[in-house]
């Protein structure tokens, strides 16, 4: 009877991850959020729905995700950081669990505006400031009209300089239209993954699925996004002059998709600044190596903490 019981268990198992992957992953997420002591909110900011993680004690670190990517991309690496900060994730709008309007605009100064009312909202007055890829971009540009608001910057390999964006993706992107982060098929999914990542990170399949799905459905909307990002989101180093907020600079060695060379006009950019390159990295430290990339980062904190300088 016990084998029975058994068998007829693993069948309905089976046929829910065929049948639907996206309850699946969320229930996995779920648990990986509990582990690394996050809890799911929601706020609601300039008619957007922005769903949020939250979790930990102490400084505020708020932490933005990349394009086409969501809050979850900084799930695992948030188990090493809740125990030390209050670590807040938001979903940006147009991505993850967040509103999509498409009749809204997405450029990265729209996004810093919205970021911007989303912590008033919550009462932070102070904060450390994360991203990766768009997300370091939206954290870079956050700091200029925001410098009063914001003790320290992580950049992962962050978007928004001349060097950091000249790489064959984005040069192939520019003549034709087509990038891996915007998936017209599900199976294209696999590549998105291969291209975001040198060191990659387990993904069940299950979870594959759902995110390939997402990303179809968001075709339309992201490569409007990304079309614009490219003719209404200027270079920050055009835009901005070097400011003098401290800043951890991350690159993955193995990015495809953001050249490391980035990483020197963003030190220009914040000549208060540390930069690790990562050998055997890609796009995406906090996913590819969440203990070592949270080392560096706890090692940046504690110094700043301890001289008020970066070395």
């Amino acid at each position: 009877m016990l084998v029975y019981l058994i068998a007829v268990a693993v069948v309905i198992l089976l046929l829910a991850v065929l049948a639907a992957p996206e309850w699946v992953t969320s229930l996995g997420l779920a648990i990986e959020r509990r582990i690394s002591g996050l809890k799911l909110r929601k706020a609601h900011v300039d008619g957007f729905d922005i769903p949020y993680l939250d979790g930990g004690k102490g400084e505020v670190l708020l932490l933005i995700h990349g394009f086409g990517g969501d809050k979850d991309n900084f799930t695992r690496i948030a188990r090493f950081l809740t125990p030390h900060y209050r670590v807040i994730i938001p979903d940006l709008p147009g991505f993850g669990d967040a509103s999509r309007n498409p009749k809204a605009s997405y450029t990265m100064a729209d996004q810093v505006g919205r970021m911007h009312t989303f912590v008033r909202q919550l009462g932070i007055e102070r904060l450390h400031l994360g991203g990766n890829s768009m997300g370091g971009f939206i954290s870079a540009q956050f700091a200029a009209p925001y410098a009063h608001m914001v003790e320290s910057l992580w950049l992962l390999d962050p978007a928004g300089t001349a060097a950091s964006v000249d790489t064959p993706m984005i040069r192939h992107y520019m003549e034709t239209g087509r990038n891996p982060l915007l998936v017209e098929r599900v199976e294209d999914f696999e590549k998105t993954i291969s291209a975001t990542t040198h060191k990659r990170p387990f993904i069940p399949g299950v979870a594959r699925t759902a995110m390939g799905r997402r990303a179809v459905r968001d075709f339309e909307l992201h490569t409007m996004i990304m079309r614009a990002m490219k003719h209404e989101s200027p270079l920050l180093e055009v835009a901005f002059k070097p400011m003098p907020t401290p800043a951890l600079i991350v690159w993955g060695a193995e990015d495809q998709v953001l050249s490391p060379a980035g990483a020197e006009s963003f030190r220009q950019l914040f000549p208060q600044s540390r930069v690790i390159i990562m050998p055997g990295i890609g796009h995406l430290p906090m996913l590819e190596a969440p203990r070592q990339t949270a080392a560096d980062y706890l090692a940046f904190r504690e110094q700043l903490a301890r001289t008020g300088a970066v070395q």
